[in-house]
């Protein structure tokens, strides 16, 4: 792993050079998964309007997208419709982050190709760092930033989520969405609490087998080999929030406006990766749920 990206000497409050991330055999894997990820699910549908985003849908499909009858544009439209899906998951999310003004810094933790990180930037004018194990996410964001005109206002790191070198206090929010399942949540939210002021927000967004279900069932097992990933209990979440001084103030659960979303990919030929039924199969059983937590840090 290399150093970071020369930091930026015209930020309101430079950020202290953190050490290339520290990284257990785990998270080495994580990151080779993700400096070779080339899916179409994440690419395609972000060169619509360039806001790569690396997370799921919600809200109600138009299946009339299904009639279209010409292959290449039934693709086409398809696409468009998950991308639509995807940023309304999106914007929910930075929709629960307010108030923030454009003095403020907001943290995206586990940041992805970056598509996050604008929209919060675009909606309240903040500035924004997003932190990714990856290099070859963290390059690639700063690089769509660069082209938007707004990598003053936001910036990618690539650095350890759980050890990020930011400094304490300095943020009125921060945010998960869809990456908790790589990390220890203790650490994570740990780390959180120190980055966030005294009354800032966390939001994630979180997909979390159901304690009252039981252990994690098969479906849940078939999503964590197919992402490398360790999908947490819901419970988990709770406990290690209010041992960091996190408490909620908002629980939501999106499990149903989330599963359209897997019913559409599942009908695309050539977006669908195989782990859609195991998705479809998750939250009709109710093993497996899709939730967004907000807390304030006290």
């Amino acid at each position: 792993m290399h150093c970071e990206e020369p930091l930026l000497t015209t930020a309101p409050d430079a950020v202290t050079a953190a050490p290339v991330p520290t990284q257990s055999t785990y998270q080495s894997r994580v990151a080779d998964y993700w400096n070779a990820e080339e899916n179409p699910v994440n690419l395609e549908l972000g060169k619509i309007d360039d806001l790569y985003h690396h997370h799921y849908g919600v809200g109600a499909v138009d299946y009339s997208v299904l009639d279209e009858p010409d292959p290449s544009r039934r693709h086409e439209r398809i696409t468009a419709e998950l991308h639509r899906l995807e940023h309304a998951q999106a914007e929910l999310l930075a929709g629960h982050l307010s108030p923030l003004s454009p003095a403020d810094r907001v943290f995206d933790a586990g940041c992805g190709r970056g598509g996050g990180s604008v929209v919060a930037h675009l909606r309240y004018g903040c500035h924004a760092d997003g932190v990714t194990i990856s290099a070859k996410q963290a390059d690639f964001a700063n690089e769509q930033a660069r082209k938007r005109d707004i990598g003053d206002k936001v910036r990618y790191h690539h650095r350890n989520m759980l050890d990020t070198g930011l400094p304490t206090g300095a943020f009125a929010a921060s945010w998960n969405n869809e990456s908790t399942m790589y990390v220890e949540l203790e650490l994570l939210f740990a780390e959180h609490a120190r980055l966030l002021r005294r009354g800032g927000r966390c939001a994630v967004i979180i997909g979390c087998y159901n304690d009252t279900y039981g252990r994690a069932s098969r479906e849940v097992s078939l999503i964590n080999a197919h992402y490398i990933c360790d999908i947490h209990p819901r419970s988990a979440y709770f406990r290690a929030m209010a041992r960091n001084r996190l408490v909620p103030v908002h629980v939501e659960d999106l499990t149903g406006a989330a599963l359209s979303y897997w019913e559409l990919r599942k009908r695309s030929d050539r977006l669908a990766t195989g782990i859609e039924d195991s998705f479809r199969t998750a939250y009709k059983n109710g093993s497996f749920q899709y939730l967004l937590i907000v807390a304030d840090r006290v």
